[in-house]
């Protein structure tokens, strides 16, 4: 696949798509993190906390690559995972929307 060119307004677009999907996905992990912790009854158990969070965190960080050789493929993955939604970037050019939407489907 040939790189494609970033406009601008599709910069600030896809930047701004790409940081509420991450803040969506760090509360939802908050979530689940809160639940683990009140449930703790073993001081093990906090080691489980740990391992789940270095876990998260090496899926997260490989995840949210906002290079612009890979973002069509990300926002894709994010939009199949439900972190984005389509009109939050929906003023992207109509070639990396058709794009993002045939990765998503896969």
């Amino acid at each position: 696949m040939q790189e494609m060119t970033w406009s601008k307004a599709e910069k600030a677009t896809a930047r701004l798509a790409f940081q509420r999907a991450y803040e969506r996905e760090c509360r939802a992990l908050a979530g689940e993190v809160g639940a683990m912790l009140s449930s703790l009854r073993e001081p093990r158990d906090i080691w489980r906390v740990h391992d789940f969070l270095t876990e998260r965190r090496k899926t997260t960080d490989e995840k949210y690559d906002y290079r612009y050789s890979v973002l069509v493929f990300v926002l894709a993955r994010l939009l199949r995972e439900g972190w984005l939604r389509e009109e939050e970037i929906a003023a992207l050019s109509e070639d990396k929307m058709e794009r993002i939407r045939s990765i998503a489907a896969l």
